[in-house]
């Protein structure tokens, strides 16, 4: 028999928890501090705290506008991506020339084309009053078919990463090659594409800092109108940059958090 340990003995290895610097995240720690500086000045500061409180006016709209555009987008674009690499040469050919369409005109253009074109050419051709449609609804419009060419390209990269013994197996066993793509290809390819979705999210919540120049009373807006009231440029800048670094910031860290609980699911 086994002689037995005494208590204070492991069979365990010990381990070496000593602290490392070089992948300590220092950037977080940069950042944290930048933000909780600016986080003292408003609560201190007089000015900045009436400043902090015009600009928290338009947190709304911002949040607002791109969780729509995002969500909308995510359809569109997975839509896309399936007329990308569909077999169906009309369909394949509609997709690529739509995407490499707006990947191929600067942002802010597309917005004011899409916005006081477009949207007023379909409206019209739909029987409907343009000017009934407001400016929030013309900015998601815009930044849902923009975006939806770059999540398509996400999508299609995706379901490419599969391999086509995949396809394969699922249609051996009895599967349509449309049940094959929604049961089999697409939760594997959403997987992989987790990361590259959540970068987009994040640019969707800094480029409706674009839909500004439409009016909409988005953080971006609301402190334009502040500035040329108050003058404060500095407070309202700074202000304004904190806001988008606090929000980027938390969907970074939330979307690493999701990515790796998955993969530990996963294995």
């Amino acid at each position: 028999m086994a002689a037995d340990l005494p208590p204070s003995t492991s069979l365990q290895p010990p381990t070496n928890k000593r602290f490392n610097w070089r992948t300590f995240p220092w950037w977080l720690v940069a950042i944290g501090l930048i933000i909780a500086y600016m986080g003292f000045r408003i609560i201190s500061d007089p000015a900045y705290t009436n400043i902090f409180e015009a600009i928290l006016t338009g947190l709304g709209t911002t949040l607002m506008v791109t969780g729509i555009s995002f969500i909308c987008a995510l359809i569109l674009g997975l839509l896309l991506g399936l007329g990308r690499v569909s077999r169906n040469v009309l369909l394949r050919n509609i997709s690529i020339g739509y995407i490499e369409f707006i990947r191929g005109v600067p942002i802010l253009v597309l917005i004011f084309t899409i916005s006081f074109a477009v949207v007023p050419a379909l409206s019209k051709g739909m029987g409907l009053d343009p000017s009934k449609i407001s400016l929030i609804a013309r900015a998601i419009i815009a930044l849902v078919l923009i975006y939806a060419a770059y999540i398509a390209e996400i999508f299609r990269a995706g379901i490419e990463s599969i391999s086509r013994g995949q396809m394969e197996a699922a249609r051996s066993l009895g599967l349509t090659h449309a049940q094959a793509m929604r049961y089999v290809i697409l939760p594997q390819a959403f997987r992989n594409v987790l990361p590259a979705l959540g970068n987009d999210l994040i640019a969707i919540l800094k480029d409706s800092s674009l839909v500004s120049v439409l009016g909409v009373r988005e953080i971006t807006q609301v402190s334009r109108l502040s500035v040329s009231s108050s003058f404060k440029y500095e407070e309202t800048y700074f202000i304004l940059t904190a806001f988008y670094l606090t929000m980027t910031l938390v969907l970074s860290l939330l979307l690493q958090w999701l990515q790796r609980k998955m993969s530990s699911n996963v294995h």
